[in-house]
C-alpha cells in the first residue's frame, strides 16, 4: 500500500510492548510520531529508541505521542528495552508495535525488498489529531534519524496550522514565517496587522508567536 501526505493513516489493532492497542483510539486527540526499525537488538535502532525516550518531555510539550515498530515479538521488545535503558541511560515508556508477521509494516509500506524482505526500513510518519499523515520520511537501514529535524517539523506543522502560514528553509521556532500566495494582501492585513517584509511581491515574511 502506497501512502501519501494527506491520506488518513491506516488503523490497526495489534500487540505492543505495552499490551494491545487500537491505533486510532490510542492516538486520541494527539499528534503521533510513528517510526519503524529493522529489528530488535541492533545498534542504530538502540540509539534511536533511547533518543526518543530521552526526548519524551519535548514530545509531550507538542501534544505528540510516540509509537515505535520493529518486526519482532512483544517479548523480544521487552528484553530489548532493558538493553536500551541500560546503554542509553534512559527509560523507554512508549509502546513498540510487535509486528513479527509484518502486518503493519506492509500496511505502511515499510518493507523495501532491495533492503530486506523481512525487516522494515527506517520510516517516519507524523500524523495529526485528525489522523491525517502530514509528513513521510524514509531512511536506509544504516542511517540513524535526525531527531532535531523531527521536532522542528512538528513545530512547523503546528505553527502553520494555527496561523495559516508556511515556513522557509531551515526555519526554527521564533524565526519569521511566510504568508502563503493563497492569502491576498487585503486578507493578510487583517490576519497579520504587524505587517510584513516583501523583497518580492510573492515573498512576504512576517512574525507570529
Amino acid at each position: 500500500m502506497s501512502l501519501h501526505i494527506g491520506d488518513i493513516a491506516p488503523d490497526f489493532s495489534i500487540d505492543t510492548s505495552k499490551g494491545p492497542i487500537s491505533f486510532h483510539q490510542w492516538a486520541g486527540s494527539s499528534w503521533v510520531f510513528f517510526f519503524s526499525h529493522p529489528a530488535d537488538f541492533t545498534p542504530v535502532c538502540t540509539t534511536e529508541m533511547g533518543r526518543t525516550a530521552q526526548l519524551a518531555g519535548e514530545f509531550a510539550k507538542r501534544n505528540t505521542k510516540t509509537l515505535g515498530l520493529s518486526t519482532d515479538t512483544a517479548a523480544e521488545h521487552l528484553r530489548w528495552i532493558d538493553d536500551v535503558n541500560a546503554t542509553q541511560h534512559t527509560r523507554v515508556e512508549f509502546p513498540i508495535v510487535a509486528d513479527a508477521n509484518l502486518e503493519v509494516a506492509r500496511l505502511y509500506d515499510m518493507i523495501h525488498p532491495a533492503q530486506s524482505t523481512t525487516e522494515a526500513v527506517r520510516s517516519v510518519f507524523i500524523i495529526d489529531p485528525n489522523k491525517a499523515i502530514r509528513l513521510i520520511l524514509t531512511y536506509p537501514m544504516n542511517v540513524g534519524r535526525n531527531f532535531d529535524e523531527i521536532l522542528r517539523v512538528i513545530d512547523a506543522l503546528q505553527l502553520a496550522d494555527a496561523n495559516k502560514v508556511a515556513t522557509p528553509a531551515d526555519w526554527r521556532r521564533g524565526d519569521k514565517v511566510i504568508i502563503p500566495l493563497s492569502i491576498t494582501n487585503d486578507v493578510a492585513l487583517e490576519r497579520f496587522p504587524q505587517g510584513w517584509d516583501a523583497p518580492r511581491a510573492y515573498l512576504r515574511f512576517t512574525e507570529v508567536k
